[in-house]
């Protein structure tokens, strides 16, 4: 895959970052730059690994027009993006378990009897747990790809907004996806911003942190 060019400078991208309310409508991101945002926000950490998030790219005007009424007060915004990522959290996660982890021995990335080790100590834990505890889990999860998908983006040039005023209980099936095992987190529209965005006023440290 070739590299594409990156901003990386450390505060443009952190301090640079705003919620755009307006898009370039002209401006495309191809599946190949989209494919490797994604592979880079994907090294976000996760609960023993099992990278319970989904993403389904909606970039094509069908895509965007099906989302349209599901996301009514941005509807604009979804229009105008290159692409929105609809970001979910799979409640079936541990299927994945015996593929993740054993390419991590075929890698090289740890030893067999590891592998053998955790997996026999993470089964029954996850054969058991409550649906609101498994929840919890890939939501958080999700929240942190979340979040490295933003600024991943924002390295790659883009601009972003994250959307949580969507319906939520609609977004799966009209995908084609099964909204009981599919957890919709967010709505993450990509592209080129056609204004500056605002600026907006951040609690000093001392106002949110308690030191112990």
């Amino acid at each position: 895959m070739r590299k594409f060019q990156q901003t990386n400078d450390f505060n443009e991208i952190v301090y640079g970052r705003r919620s755009i309310k307006t898009y370039d409508p002209s401006v495309k991101i191809s599946k190949e730059e989209m494919t490797q945002i994604l592979e880079e926000a994907s090294t976000a950490p996760s609960s023993i690994n099992m990278q319970p998030w989904r993403f389904l790219v909606i970039d094509s005007e069908e895509g965007k027009q099906k989302l349209a009424p599901l996301s009514r007060f941005n509807k604009e915004k979804v229009l105008q993006a290159s692409a929105v990522v609809a970001i979910f959290a799979d409640m079936n996660n541990f299927d994945y378990a015996e593929e993740i982890y054993g390419k991590a021995v075929e890698l090289g990335y740890m030893p067999q009897e590891v592998k053998e080790y955790q997996l026999n100590a993470f089964k029954p834990l996850y054969s058991q747990i409550s649906e609101a505890a498994m929840r919890d889990i890939i939501l958080l999860d999700a929240g942190l790809v979340s979040m490295q998908l933003m600024l991943v983006a924002r390295a790659h040039g883009y601009d972003t907004n994250p959307i949580g005023g969507y319906e939520k209980d609609q977004i799966a099936e009209a995908y084609g996806l099964d909204k009981n095992r599919y957890l919709p987190v967010m709505l993450l529209t990509v592209g080129k911003a056609a204004s500056e965005g605002f600026t907006s006023y951040r609690l000093p440290v001392d106002r949110t942190t308690v030191w112990a």
